[in-house]
């Protein structure tokens, strides 16, 4: 598995384009802005576009989401259907940032907890993390203990629950349940800032109770 970190717009999200070595096909994931640079960024790289996958439906993670998936003549895939509303009011969520109108955006697959998405030979297993958002998922490479977190757990803290949709105590169970069984050695790769490790926040992570 390879992948390339791009940080977009104002916000500074971390979209990523991870690929598959072998056949050189790619899923996009996360792309908020900037979507004539992501264009310049994925052809730099020689892969081949063959989904976008989304965490969830804040404008910073979906902005140029329905532009790139017409460019590429692909699906866009999640996040958790409990995000379509929000997903809905993009065009809210435009005026509220002040930022250009964008079209209301309707995934092509929505995903469960369980589910598979995967690109070429790599697989990755979805988990439902609501509380950021209630659709909120994060996509997680076993074989290569690697996850694309979105904005549920962060370097140093946690996703904010101050927007619609936000809930504190759903996010801390998600963070509980979902992500701390998981072993220490997993990297992940958080929607905004630098990487860590799931080890890591267990251990120094101030928002993270002690287990």
């Amino acid at each position: 598995m390879k992948y390339h970190i791009m940080p977009v717009t104002k916000f500074r999200q971390n979209c990523s384009l991870v690929w598959c070595e072998q056949v050189g096909e790619a899923a996009l994931v996360d792309p908020g802005g900037d979507a004539n640079w992501l264009r310049q960024e994925v052809a730099a790289q020689g892969v081949t576009v063959k989904e976008i996958w989304l965490t969830h439906g804040h404008l910073d993670h979906v902005g140029a989401a329905n532009e790139l998936a017409a460019f590429y003549h692909v699906p866009i895939i999640g996040s958790h259907r409990d995000d379509e509303t929000l997903m809905a009011s993009i065009p809210g969520q435009c005026q509220m940032f002040g930022i250009e109108r964008i079209q209301p955006l309707i995934p092509d697959r929505w995903l469960t907890d369980g589910a598979k998405v995967s690109v070429g030979k790599l697989s990755f297993e979805v988990l439902h993390c609501p509380g950021h958002s209630p659709g909120h998922v994060v996509f997680w490479n076993k074989l290569a203990k690697f996850i694309l977190m979105g904005d549920v757990l962060f370097n140093g803290s946690i996703g904010r629950t101050d927007l619609p949709g936000g809930d504190l105590a759903t996010l801390m169970h998600s963070i509980n349940y979902q992500l701390l069984p998981l072993a220490d050695d997993i990297t992940f790769l958080p929607g905004h800032g630098p990487m860590s490790t799931i080890g890591h926040e267990r251990h120094t992570n101030p928002f993270l109770a002690r287990n």
